[in-house]
């Protein structure tokens, strides 16, 4: 994986980080994780996307180069990591749903809990980012270059084991075909509408804010 593959529009790198490994080594062990789920974020086009209304300190890893971490909480609960693509200064980010843990089980296992199933160590954003022991100190890490979290590409996915579909429990724009998975993955996360989800026309509407 490199920066050039990841310079480019959302919606065009997500299901090319299917197969890609993120890994993490800490004074505890390293855990590595092999992505099989992703959603993608167009920045200031995209109603769902944190970067919709404009730059501001939250968000603004997302505006920075690709290859950079994007961490951040959800709902006051769980840390979810994007990798960021596209341009430096056009926001744009992939966020990591689901994986595999491949490496690191014992470890990832200890973070999630002992009675936690092997499909489920890394299953959800949330859940991803526990395995791996990702927190908001990792918002902005290099992926590419840098020590601690690394981004490697893992083993090429053929096309026919690639599905697309709505994006999970947003409220806006939530029926945009922006999320990609592994066909029969069980770590893949299940599917579920959010009760606010706003009607397709609604959630087009330049007038209307992100969340």
């Amino acid at each position: 994986m490199n920066a050039d593959r990841l310079a480019r529009p959302a919606e065009e790198v997500a299901p090319e980080l299917l197969g890609a490994v993120l890994t993490h080594e800490t004074a505890e062990g390293t855990v590595s994780v092999l992505v099989t789920e992703t959603e993608a974020y167009s920045g200031t086009a995209d109603p769902a996307s944190h970067a919709y209304r404009g730059r501001t300190p939250r968000n603004a890893v997302m505006f920075g180069p690709a290859g950079h971490l994007y961490v951040y909480r959800s709902h006051g609960l769980h840390w979810c990591a994007n990798i960021v693509t596209g341009t430096d200064g056009v926001a744009s980010a992939v966020l990591i749903r689901a994986g595999r843990v491949i490496g690191g089980e014992d470890l990832a296992r200890s973070r999630r809990g002992p009675k936690v199933e092997d499909p489920r160590l890394a299953r959800g954003p949330g859940n991803f980012c526990q395995a791996l022991g990702i927190t908001a100190e990792h918002n902005g890490a290099d992926l590419l270059t840098g020590a601690g979290v690394t981004l490697s590409g893992g083993e090429p996915v053929p096309a026919a084991r690639i599905r697309v579909g709505p994006r999970v429990g947003v409220s806006r724009a939530h029926d945009w075909q922006h999320r990609f998975y592994l066909a029969g993955d069980p770590t893949v996360s299940a599917y579920r509408l959010s009760p606010r989800a706003e009607s397709p026309d609604r959630a087009r509407s330049p007038r209307r804010r992100a969340t």
